[in-house]
């Protein structure tokens, strides 16, 4: 069963050495991230689940241990999702993490309250079997926690990697309030075409965790929107 989740953006600029001289003007933005992933922790999750966008037709594990990099970013840092369950590292030690959870792997580099595991999701998996991810992780453990990776849309601005798109402001706005009152049947009814038209990668993970906290009644806690750069970032905590 979901007893907690974290909502957090993805954007490898989250990472300090990756953002270099720019790194303090996400400074808010690490600190309300280290406050969600505290959610997760106070949770006393059996597992923990971290859930990002990937490159990918469907859904692909990642084990406790895999590992990511920062070096397609021009900053050699590796990171590790975890600790391996045995010296010899993970079967699919040879798949790398997708960055969305590479960046998961930066913000839960302290993690020590329990078993950790990642799953990426494509960003074209239909909602329905989003929400059917959602389930199977939920039920996968007595109390499970997601970390949940997604930005919103990438067309907030004419400086904006999709360049500016007047429906990306009410769309982020829409998602801020779902997760702000933890409304799944409004992430559950989150337009996939539209998202995709605004470069909004964080709608499958988003509609996999409306899918997860179906009929817990966890209520919700919006810590952070603002679009720097461009993009839509969002936190939130899920109780």
């Amino acid at each position: 069963m979901l007893v907690a989740a974290a909502v957090c953006p993805c954007p490898p600029l989250l990472v300090p050495e990756v953002a270099a001289g720019a790194a303090p003007e996400l400074d808010a933005l690490r600190d309300v991230c280290a406050d969600a992933v505290g959610v997760l922790s106070a949770s006393r999750p059996d597992l923990l689940v971290a859930v990002g966008p990937a490159d990918v037709p469907g859904r692909v594990p990642f084990p406790a241990g895999a590992r990511g990099s920062f070096r397609p970013f021009g900053v050699a840092m590796d990171v590790r999702l975890g600790m391996a369950a045995d010296s010899g590292g993970g079967a699919n030690d040879h798949r790398a993490l997708p960055p969305s959870l590479a960046v998961a792997a930066w913000l839960l580099r302290d993690w020590k309250a329990g078993p950790l595991e990642g799953l990426g999701v494509g960003e074209q998996l239909a909602p329905d079997r989003c929400a059917a991810a959602g389930r199977d992780i939920a039920a996968s453990a007595g109390r499970v926690a997601l970390l949940v990776m997604g930005d919103g849309s990438a067309c907030r601005s004419v400086k904006a990697p999709g360049y500016l798109d007047e429906r990306a402001e009410g769309f982020d706005a829409a998602v801020g309030a779902a997760l702000a009152a933890a409304d799944i049947e409004a992430l559950a009814g989150l337009d996939g075409e539209l998202a995709q038209q605004l470069r909004a990668a964080g709608r499958a993970p988003w509609q996999l965790l409306a899918g997860a906290a179906r009929g817990t009644g966890l209520g919700g806690q919006l810590l952070y929107e603002a679009a720097p750069y461009g993009v839509g970032y969002v936190v939130a905590a899920w109780s």
